[in-house]
């Protein structure tokens, strides 16, 4: 089994930073990606962030620029960086791990609320 233990969500101010970290644990093999998705109220879950074993990195388009998302191989561990936040990033963000075989592994998701 594999666990995802989320952390760094919170309110924030449009306009403001946070930065969301996951470190995978457990029985951590070949990890093919790790990534981000956020789910709104009323909206289906969207991937946010991803970044494969080589380092290849997906945005979704209203992120670009403003997100970051990198990853310490050593650590099992996916980090984004969220700058400029706009109180439309406002949701539950869940971390996931795609495994080369083909399993996959969520978090269970951190609130972030970008209001004044």
């Amino acid at each position: 089994q594999v666990q995802l233990v989320e952390s760094g969500g919170g309110l924030v101010q449009p306009g403001g930073s946070l930065r969301l970290s996951c470190a995978a644990s457990g029985r951590v093999f070949s990890i093919y990606a790790m990534g981000w998705y956020r789910q709104a109220p009323g909206k289906q879950r969207e991937l946010v962030a991803r970044i494969t074993s080589g380092s290849s990195i997906k945005y979704v388009d209203s992120v670009k620029g403003r997100f970051t998302i990198s990853r310490d191989n050593a650590k099992n561990t996916v980090y984004l960086q969220m700058n400029s936040l706009k109180p439309e990033d406002t949701a539950v963000y869940y971390c996931n791990l795609l495994a080369t075989k083909g399993d996959d592994y969520w978090g269970q998701g951190t609130q972030v609320t970008v209001s004044s």
